[in-house]
């Protein structure tokens, strides 16, 4: 029997057909405008250079969004330094369009004297998008005016950017409140932009309040009010809604959607592109991005993470590490038989791809899938052994899902592979706390004191040789790195290359206090690939050496 919107494949089973259906009252494309680079930007915890953003706007013009918002020339100095460098050549576009974002006129003043108007002719872009004020509570309270000088803001304003020869954007702030409250100062101030020019009407939830019904109906106000101008939104995430709010949106008839990279922006954040474009090409059969861009979404997301430095959220839909996850048996199982089982898209359409976690939730099945991603071939005894492990170890502590490298050596060792570089006798860690203050130095805030050494001594053994080393750190991970590096750095040049990038600690039974089973996990690059290892003790050194010395075995191995 056919399965729904499928049909019987040769061998009997079921092929399900996910391709988007597009709705004939739907617009056929809708343009992507990023704003990452602005409104990401005021997302908590990211700071960026001009640097950053010149890198961050190469990949969007790579991913192949149709607009790039590259800041508010005039607010700042990073943003005039972008501006300037992008204008003298250091951004070369060839998808993506440079768009300047500023605000109307102030009150009561003039557009050829306004220094927000003059920076953005500055930026020497084609495009200007303005934010102007479309809820009457704001225009009497925030700007402290009249709603008919509210409303000759926006018209002056896009009028003097129309003559200067831009194309301009406005943004509509908190236009669903002020529709709300006051429905016919709302659609005036949009008027206002549409008559003097404005090539898209933005209609934005700015405090991010509004739900997808809401969106909807207003939205398909103002498209049917305007049929030959370009309406678009701005959604934030203060509902959880933001994505769903511009699906909502498009439905509607809006034909351009802003947002950003992973989700980022004020407060909860801004409509998450990375989920937003897919739901629209996959599910919704319209196109936003250039054909065969769309593959290149994960990789795009997970690097403007590494620019902004933040960690990659694994649980984002589509692009995130576990969007394609599987760790149940019953799904890996169902997995190796019908790729198809328990994924909504094909990963690969997005530049992603399956996994399959091991944990004590691990069938046979399971493994074996694991195995063949290592490249590995199991026997029934073998993946026996396998399993029988894993739980043994998760019950102890061991977290094998985040800790891809310490599961590889532990499979591998399962088919009778023993590590060939090195095996530690012994370790040993001197932690020196020397009191009082030394050089004049005024004594810490908490009560402490500066002057801690640390001191590693490692004796390894390789090929029947007994080495002995010793390493100073700044803490024992450190000093254990230095010791082990110095007993066989110049046995394995390829060391040299190895960096610690991220440590963790946690303690998994905090009832037992200071002697409670600490899990250490250790993530290490090698400048082009990255892994984790991990490391479970009631002492949190010897959990540290056992996630240190696996790391650097792994990188050995995949060395050799």
């Amino acid at each position: 029997m056919a399965g729904p919107a499928g049909e019987t494949d040769p061998e009997g089973g079921t092929q399900i057909d996910r391709a988007g259906r597009r709705d004939p009252a739907w617009p056929s494309t809708v343009e992507i405008f990023d704003t990452t680079l602005r409104d990401g930007t005021q997302f908590e915890g990211i700071s960026v250079t001009a640097a950053d953003k010149l890198k961050i706007a190469r990949q969007l013009d790579q991913l192949g969004v149709h607009y790039i918002e590259g800041g508010w020339p005039g607010s700042n100095p990073r943003d005039d330094e972008f501006f300037r460098r992008a204008a003298e050549g250091e951004l070369d576009l060839e998808t993506s369009t440079l768009v300047a974002f500023g605000s109307t006129r102030r009150p009561k003043g003039k557009v050829d004297s306004d220094p927000t108007l003059a920076n953005l002719l500055s930026a020497q872009t084609s495009i200007c998008c303005i934010v102007a004020k479309s809820w009457d509570y704001h225009v009497l309270e925030a700007l402290r005016t009249t709603l008919d000088e509210g409303v000759a803001m926006i018209s002056d304003s896009v009028q003097y950017l129309v003559d200067a020869g831009k194309r301009v954007f406005v943004d509509f702030e908190h236009f669903f409140d002020g529709y709300k409250h006051n429905p016919e100062f709302a659609l005036r101030a949009v008027e206002a932009a549409a008559i003097a020019g404005a090539e898209v009407l933005v209609l934005c939830d700015t405090n991010g309040g509004s739900l997808p019904n809401e969106i909807e109906a207003a939205t398909r106000v103002v498209v049917q009010m305007f049929p030959d101008i370009t309406v678009g939104m701005h959604t934030q995430n203060d509902t959880g809604c933001a994505v769903a709010n511009a699906v909502a949106g498009v439905i509607a008839g809006a034909t351009h959607v802003q947002g950003t990279i992973n989700g980022y922006g004020e407060r909860t954040g801004n409509c998450d592109l990375t989920t937003f474009i897919p739901n629209l090409t996959l599910k919704m059969g319209i196109e936003g991005l250039p054909e065969g861009r769309l593959a290149q979404l994960t990789s795009v997301s997970r690097t403007v993470a590494e620019i902004v430095n933040l960690p990659a959220n694994d649980a984002l839909p589509y692009v995130g590490k576990s969007a394609f996850a599987h760790k149940a048996g019953l799904h890996t199982s169902a997995l190796a038989r019908r790729p198809d089982a328990y994924e909504h898209v094909d990963p690969a359409t997005v530049g992603n791809s399956t996994r399959t976690l091991i944990s004590d939730l691990a069938g046979r099945s399971t493994v074996d899938m694991k195995a063949k991603e290592l490249g590995l071939e199991l026997d029934g005894q073998q993946m026996g052994t396998v399993l029988d492990q894993l739980k043994e170890l998760e019950h102890a502590g061991y977290h094998f899902e985040a800790s891809g490298a310490s599961l590889e050596l532990l499979m591998r060792r399962a088919t009778g592979w023993r590590n060939p570089f090195f095996a530690c006798e012994s370790f040993r860690v001197i932690v020196e706390h020397r009191p009082g203050v030394s050089d004049g130095a005024a004594e810490n805030p908490l009560g402490h004191y500066d002057g801690v050494d640390t001191e590693a001594t490692v004796k390894l053994i390789v090929d029947g040789e007994r080495i002995m080393a010793v390493g100073e750190g700044n803490g024992p991970v450190n000093a254990l790195d230095a010791a082990m590096r110095a007993a066989i750095g110049h046995l394995y040049p390829n060391l040299a290359k190895i960096k610690l990038s991220d440590y963790k600690v946690r303690i998994l039974d905090t009832s037992k206090g200071t002697g409670a089973v600490t899990r250490v996990l250790i993530d290490a690059t090698d400048g082009e690939h990255s892994w984790t290892t991990i490391g479970v003790s009631e002492n949190i050194i010897e959990a540290s050496w056992q996630a240190l010395a696996d790391s650097v075995i792994y990188a050995l191995l995949k060395a050799c």
